[in-house]
């Protein structure tokens, strides 16, 4: 079955609520595994006061029993360290407290006013606590999952930071999981630790001047073999289910595969990828402009994603906005928030490229145990280096 799942949860409620269903059976999984990831997305520099408060554990409710998966829905359990901040002002039900002051002074850039028009919401705090990047904890907890899944086929998915605002270095040719391993060593997730006081420098001169900054990561899972993903119809294209995915990540507003938007500035020779064979081995790729995707399907190289991020919305300065009660001109609202979230939203993108990997691999291949799924990748393996 191909991988669906659900998450639940307002940034100040009592927690996360995330379920995953089409993981096979006996698959080893722990929350430790899943503890790390949530650990590593709130890492970061420019990261403001709620990583202080709320230090991610997740709790396994069903699906997994003495260290392994049972075939059926996946509940993973978030507590949110602030709700005894926020128990009053979030109650499920009772009547509403003083204490709960409407949010109607909806910030630019964010979900605020879009939303409560749609949901004919003038307390904006209906529509903001759901909108908040705080539910991509869910998504690096399933996302975990699904990492888990695809290292027992051989697939590594990791990220790193490209740029933060202007300050874009340059990347040292080098292989990709080097890349993410140095990015893992950086308070920015930019594969040179040398160059992290340049973003901080930049980092500390955007807190000072009430700014906020976006910036750009890759994304890339190697060992993925071609054929994953399909060209027959729209919907089963995997470069746009990864681009859905990507651009369902809060803030995500571009995203490019390969080259992306430079493949248009060169001539045809310049972009695609020439074919070669060896015996033994089988086709393999000169370069790798394309990112690993022809067609909708995969070719074999490592899948490389590129995200553009929008600078966050809520700023200490606010810019101009109305009021939805009075309708006068009004600065924005004000909450909690960081100067930059590049780094964690890097670790975001690789759960959303685990998790759509996942849902290809088990469409292609089916089984609902692990050792089934395992059998059958071997044989499609030996399909494609004979073919």
């Amino acid at each position: 079955m191909p991988i669906r799942f659900l998450t639940a949860g307002e940034s100040h409620g009592r927690g996360l609520v995330c379920i995953i269903e089409g993981i096979p059976a006996n698959l080893e999984l722990s929350s430790e595994y899943i503890n790390r990831e949530l650990e590593r997305r709130q890492r970061g520099y420019g990261r403001g006061g709620r990583m202080k408060i709320e230090k991610d554990r997740v709790q396994i409710l069903s699906g997994v029993r003495f260290g392994k998966t049972l075939g059926g829905p996946i509940a993973l359990f978030i507590e949110n360290k602030d709700w005894e901040n926020w128990k009053e002002k979030m109650a499920v039900e009772g009547e509403r407290p003083e204490t709960a002051v409407p949010f109607t002074r909806p910030r630019p850039g964010h979900a605020d006013l879009a939303g409560g028009i749609k949901y004919n919401q003038r307390d904006l705090r209906n529509i903001l606590e759901r909108a908040s990047a705080r539910e991509t904890a869910c998504r690096v907890a399933l996302g975990a999952v699904c990492k888990r899944f695809l290292e027992e086929l051989g697939v590594f998915v990791g990220s790193y930071v490209v740029s933060i605002g202007p300050l874009c270095p340059p990347i040292e040719e080098q292989d990709l999981i080097k890349r993410h391993q140095l990015a893992e060593q950086s308070e920015v997730r930019f594969p040179d630790p040398s160059k992290d006081k340049e973003f901080m420098e930049l980092i500390d001169r955007a807190k000072e001047m009430g700014e906020s900054l976006g910036g750009v990561f890759e994304v890339f899972a190697v060992g993925v073999p071609p054929g994953l993903g399909s060209h027959v119809h729209w919907d089963r294209k995997l470069d746009g289910r990864i681009a859905q995915a990507m651009m369902s990540i809060q803030a995500i507003k571009g995203v490019e595969i390969g080259l992306g938007f430079e493949a248009a500035k060169r001539f045809g020779s310049e972009v695609h990828d020439e074919i070669g064979y060896r015996e033994g081995e089988g086709y393999f790729r000169y370069s790798n402009n394309l990112g690993g995707l022809e067609g909708g399907i995969t070719n074999g190289m490592p899948i490389i994603v590129r995200c553009a991020m929008k600078p966050i919305p809520t700023l200490t300065k606010p810019l101009r906005s109305v009021d939805v009660l009075t309708k006068e001109e009004v600065r924005a609202g004000k909450e909690r928030t960081d100067v930059v979230a590049v780094p964690a939203a890097s670790v975001v993108g690789e759960s959303a490229l685990a998790l759509v990997l996942a849902d290809a691999f088990l469409e292609k291949l089916g089984g609902d145990f692990m050792e089934e799924v395992k059998e059958r990748y071997r044989i499609y393996l030996e399909h494609v280096k004979s073919f």
